[in-house]
């Protein structure tokens, strides 16, 4: 067998996916070396991933302890399509209640992202993730004809 990986994502493309896709896999490690990975909701802004955690959280703990993480960014397929984000974490403790409800923007209307906020502000102290990339790896299987052909599907995949 010699299959290689599949095609990559362009960086305009990867640009345009990070502003659809919208959940990801937030890996940091534990105290004993496993990994700890979670869903997260998160924004792409300003070349970086912003995300929300409850200020107790293992993976706040985590990066506190040891700021490198793997980020997963990825759609349901067929086709799957996905970056991963190799970086550093940074928590900020400082007041950001208007940039955490840009981020539940994405997923909820500006009323309703500002009640969440509100909301879960009064079970938990919410802070900011701010992830600098340093490195992507991507792939999407849209583009990769072997993985189609193999799989028995003809082109134009309909």
């Amino acid at each position: 067998m010699s299959y290689k990986q599949p095609p990559h994502l362009s960086d305009q493309e990867m640009q345009a996916f990070f502003q659809i896709a919208k959940i990801a896999r937030l890996c940091s490690v534990n105290k004993n070396g496993t990994i700890h990975a979670v869903p997260v909701w998160f924004k792409f802004k300003q070349d970086k991933f912003i995300v929300a955690a409850p200020e107790k959280s293992q993976k706040v703990r985590n990066i506190l302890r040891n700021n490198n993480v793997t980020l997963l960014v990825d759609v349901e397929g067929p086709p799957t399509r996905g970056v991963i984000v190799y970086g550093q974490a940074h928590v900020s403790f400082d007041e950001w209640d208007d940039e955490a409800v840009d981020l539940l923007s994405r997923y909820f209307s500006r009323e309703q992202a500002e009640k969440t906020m509100k909301g879960v502000q009064t079970i938990a102290n919410w802070v900011k993730i701010t992830i600098t990339p340093n490195r992507f790896a991507s792939f999407d299987y849209e583009k990769d004809d072997e993985y189609w052909k193999a799989a028995g599907y003809a082109p134009g995949r309909s």
